[in-house]
C-alpha cells in the first residue's frame, strides 16, 4: 500500500534518475536514443505518481479512504491532455 510519503519519495527518485540520465548523456556514456527511451518511461511513471497523489487527495476530500486509490494504466494517464 502506497502512502503519500512513499509516493513523494518515489517521485524524488525518478527525478534523480532523470538528472542522472542527462549527466550520463553529457559525459557520452549513453546515446540520445537511450536517454530518450528511458526519459519517456520516467515521464509516464511520474505522471502516474502525480495522478495517484491527486486521486488520494480527492478521496480524502470526499471523506473516502485514500488507500482505495490505485495506479492507473499509462494509456489512461497519458490521455488526460487529449
Amino acid at each position: 500500500m502506497a502512502t503519500d510519503k512513499s509516493i513523494h519519495t518515489h517521485i524524488t527518485e525518478l527525478i534523480s534518475e532523470e538528472h542522472d540520465l542527462r549527466d550520463r548523456l553529457g559525459r557520452g556514456e549513453i546515446t540520445r536514443a537511450e536517454e530518450n527511451s528511458r526519459l519517456q518511461a520516467l515521464e509516464i511513471s511520474l505522471d502516474q505518481c502525480w495522478d495517484l497523489l491527486r486521486q488520494r487527495q480527492a478521496r480524502r476530500d470526499a471523506g473516502a479512504d485514500p488507500d482505495d486509490a490505485s495506479v492507473r494504466p499509462a494509456d489512461v494517464v497519458e490521455k488526460y491532455l487529449d
